[in-house]
């Protein structure tokens, strides 16, 4: 899109979003669109900040994480600031899903015990019965 002002309608559709998501942002204070009598005025600006939510989101990054990434990039303009307070939250939620994936992979070995052992169990029973 190469014009700088977008409708609510513009966004959702671009972002594959519903209106109700976007209004939820906006009421986090995430984007600011301003008013034009009823409707929403959406700039380049909020479209940046509503791609870059919606790739925190993707990514597991809470709402509040990706406030205090959007904000630190408002204060101070700051890109390596931004990309460092960004880069230690990636660094979390790495760990974080590393965590959860030993932890799911103990639950698929544990499955697999169970079930091959409720399997002898009924090979047994039907072999003997």
């Amino acid at each position: 899109m190469e014009h700088d002002n977008f409708s609510i309608s513009d966004l959702a559709q671009e972002f594959d979003v519903t209106l109700r998501t976007i209004r939820f942002y906006e009421e986090q204070g995430l984007i600011e669109p301003v008013r034009a009598g009823r409707q929403r005025v959406y700039t380049r600006r909020d479209r940046a900040r509503l791609k870059l939510i919606l790739r925190g989101k993707r990514i597991g990054l809470s709402l509040a994480e990706i406030r205090e990434i959007l904000d630190l990039y408002q204060r101070a303009n700051d890109e390596a600031g931004q990309s460092h307070a960004l880069l230690s939250l990636l660094l979390q939620r790495r760990q974080s899903l590393l965590q959860q994936r030993r932890d799911i992979d103990a639950v698929l070995a544990e499955i697999d015990t169970l079930e091959h052992h409720c399997l002898q169990i009924l090979a047994t029973g039907e072999n003997g019965g």
